[in-house]
């Protein structure tokens, strides 16, 4: 039974990454932190590496130390947690470094509406240059009409 709390654990906690994201990026982001997120915005930035790289191991530190705790002195929730919070980024990863900005070419010619969906709202987030008037803060959960355009 334990065994399936900590299933459930580790995916309740994946879920509310996404609401945990939308914030950190439209109040964060998107705000004090802004002068680190910015570069991301410019179009065809010139280097491998943005200032905005910096968010994968601020975010990544809450994980590690999840599971870290998670294992010391023994197994408990901790872990779980640790666990949900580094499958979703995971998934950023592959979303928005891999299928969206193609730092990576593995996904660059899907045909898959959702995914296409996914795409096409950060694209529309991505048309502000500035930290204001930002829409599509969200990573795997964005508003329908992204995805509705694409249905036959």
């Amino acid at each position: 039974m334990q065994i399936v709390i900590y299933i459930g654990v580790t995916l309740a906690t994946f879920l509310v990454m996404e609401g945990i994201t939308w914030l950190t990026h439209k109040y964060i982001m998107h705000g004090f932190l802004w002068y680190l997120h910015a570069d991301h915005h410019h179009p065809k930035y010139p280097h491998v590496f943005e200032k905005n790289d910096i968010f994968f191991v601020i975010f990544a530190i809450p994980s590690i130390a999840l599971l870290y705790f998670g294992i010391n002195p023994e197994l408990n929730v901790l872990f779980f947690i640790g666990l949900g919070i580094m499958f979703y980024g995971m998934a950023y990863f592959l979303v928005h470094d891999v299928l969206i900005h193609q730092r990576f070419k593995w996904f660059s010619k899907t045909k898959n509406k959702y995914l296409i969906g996914l795409r096409k709202a950060h694209k529309v987030h991505h048309k502000h240059l500035g930290k204001e008037e930002g829409e599509c803060f969200g990573m795997l959960n964005v508003p329908k009409k992204y995805h509705e355009q694409y249905k036959k």
